[in-house]
This record gives structure tokens, sequence and C-alpha cells, in this order.
């Protein structure tokens, strides 16, 4: 980056988030933070990064416009990168409501926020402006066992939250089209790393394995996913931020199709080298299927050639460099998890149906 800049960063207290904000700031970003701090959102995975000038923190809520206008006027980003969300499958079938509120809602007032700042912007500074949607590989839904989603794939969300996302998305696309604003949107697939929240897989299954509790595989274990390191992801966001043409699409993916019960078991043997168990045995002895997930796509893979070619961005972990990463900071990290998992969250099992809300 040639020149320093403020941009702002919803949601930078979450996993992706938290890894974004850390990378902004050590490309000479100053980054303003905006989180509302939910069960997700975590102060204390930036730690490292609040501790030096160059980021400030506001915690509030992206549908809270007036809030949102404020901090539009006060730190004149150059740009928004949005990706305040609820994220969580099982979550959303529990409970969609807080899905369609913060990611349908919440997105639609943040953009009406940013059209009005970035109209009100003199030349250059508006040409240069930038609204950049963060989005998954789970709006195209469920994938047979051959081809990749890619920029054209036809959208066909399968569960509260990808239909929230895919709403969202078909939403930002809409404000640039309709009104000028130069948006950018990107869809990845599942990413894995520090500072992940413990009810996603990689981070459940080691946490899990070292309590000696259960590690629940849903179905067969056939389900497969492309599995991206988050601080490769981050860089990809800062180059389409930085690069990407306003009103294009970037899938953005790891090139590493795994299936769930591969993940677990590649878990269990790093584990067994790093942090044996007391008893001489191997973590797979506490595998356990289970019934699977209401609605569990089968198979998700993302044909990444366009930010390559355009932007020259590819993953630069393999999947076993960024896995065995992934479980010794785990290790390494346990003050971090146990923080969590003395909240309101204890590792049980969501989105089974037997809570799920009612209209």
């Amino acid at each position: 980056m040639s020149e320093s800049k403020t941009i702002l960063i919803t949601g930078g207290c979450g996993f992706i988030g938290s890894n974004l904000v850390r990378l902004a700031h050590q490309e000479g970003f100053h980054v303003v933070n905006l989180d509302k701090l939910t069960y997700a959102g975590n102060r204390d995975s930036l730690l490292d990064v609040e501790a030096h000038p160059g980021t400030t923190f506001v915690q509030g809520d992206i549908c809270d416009v007036s809030l949102v206008r404020q901090l539009l006027e006060t730190y004149r980003p150059a740009g928004i990168l949005h990706l305040a969300a609820e994220s969580h499958v099982d979550r959303s079938i529990d409970g969609p409501e807080e899905f369609i509120q913060t990611n349908i809602v919440g997105t639609h007032r943040l953009l009406a926020a940013a059209l009005t700042f970035w109209k009100s912007l003199p030349e250059p500074e508006k040409a240069s402006f930038r609204f950049l949607h963060v989005s998954t590989d789970e709006v195209f839904g469920s994938m047979g066992p051959e081809g990749f989603f890619n920029e054209s794939t036809p959208y066909d969300p399968r569960s509260p939250y990808s239909a929230s996302k895919a709403s969202s998305d078909h939403l930002v696309r809409a404000y640039g089209h309709t009104y000028g604003l130069p948006v950018l949107v990107t869809n990845c697939s599942n990413n894995y790393g520090p500072y992940q929240f413990p009810e996603k897989l990689i981070p459940l299954v080691i946490n899990s394995a070292i309590r000696n509790k259960p590690l629940p595989v849903y179905g067969d274990g056939g389900n497969i996913r492309d599995w991206l390191y988050v601080e490769d992801h981050c860089r990809a966001l800062l180059e389409v931020f930085e690069n990407g043409k306003p009103g294009e699409t970037y899938t953005i993916g790891g090139h590493s199709e795994k299936t769930n019960l591969e993940i677990v078991r590649a878990i269990c043997a790093i584990l067994d080298d790093l942090h044996p168990r007391s008893d001489g045995k191997s973590y797979a002895e506490q595998i356990t299927f289970v019934p699977d997930r209401p609605g569990h796509d089968r198979r998700y893979a993302i044909d990444a050639s366009k930010i390559t070619a355009e932007l020259g961005w590819a993953p630069q972990r393999s999947f076993d460099q960024g896995l065995r990463q992934t479980v010794r900071w785990t290790l390494d990290n346990q003050t971090w998890v146990e923080n969590i998992l003395t909240g309101n969250y204890c590792m049980e099992r969501l989105g089974t149906l037997k809570g799920a809300e009612t209209p």
C-alpha cells in the first residue's frame, strides 16, 4: 500500500474479522473496527493489535444507521469491508430470526449509510471509495461430485444462514447497479485457523479431543468442503479491496477439498503427535457418528481462477501446513478457549430442530 488509508471493518472481532484487522494493521491501514460483540465477537482476539496505535474499536450494531453515519463522517474511511454477520448454519436452524436481522436488514442499513456518505465525497475520494461485501460459497447450494462454484454459478441456498447471505449479496449488487455505489462481492470457501469460535468443525474437534469428549461426525462423514486458511483469505480480501474492479464478484477457495471424516482423522493424527493421550491410544477412538444436520449440503468446491488471473492471488499454505499450525495454535492458546467455554457456549450440539424457532 503506497499511503496510509483508513478503512471501516464491520465484525472485526469475529474469526475472519480479527484476522483481517490484524493483517490490515500490519499492512499500514488505520482500521476502525465496528463490532456488536455478540457471542462470537471477542476483543481478546485483538489484544496484540489494540495495544498499538492504528486501530479504533467501536462497539455497535450495523443496524444502527445513526451510529454508522457518525463513524463515516468522523473517520471518513476510504472504504468499508463488511464482515459482520451471523454465520453458523446450525444456529440458523435453531433461530433464523437473528440471521435475517443482521445479515439482511443490517447489510441494507449499512449500504444505505454508505451510499449517503459516498455521494457526499469530493473527487477523487468518491472515485476511490469501495464497499467490499464478504460472503460465502454456501449461497450456491449443494454441488454434485464434479464441477466447481465460480462467479457465474446460480444461487441455490439451502439453509436459513445461506439464504440470508444470498439476500445480502443481492442487495449489495443492487446498490451497485441502481445507485452506482462501487461495490465488490467475494464468496469464500470454509475458513480455518487461529481465533475461530469453537462451535465450528476444526476447533470443535481439537478442543473436544483434548477434553476427552466424543468427536461428533455428522451422517457418514462424507460431506465435502474446500478449506481455506484464514490468513490466505484475508490477503485475498485486501487484494480485492485495493485492486478489484467495482461491480465484480470474486470466488476465493483454498484448493483443498476434504470430507469431514478426513478432517477429523487428520486432526486426531496431529494431536497424537503433538499432544498424546495419557493412555497411549489414538484420539481417533473418540470419533462418534451422529445423525446428520437437517438439509446438510453434500459438497462445496471453489474455482478461484478469476482472482488468480486478475489479481495474482493464490493460497500460500497447503492444508496440511495450515491444519498443523491451527492445532498448535489451539493447544498454545487454551486460555483464550477457556474464556469462551466459561460463557454461554459449552460445545453442545446445535441445529437438531429440537430447539428451533417456530413462526
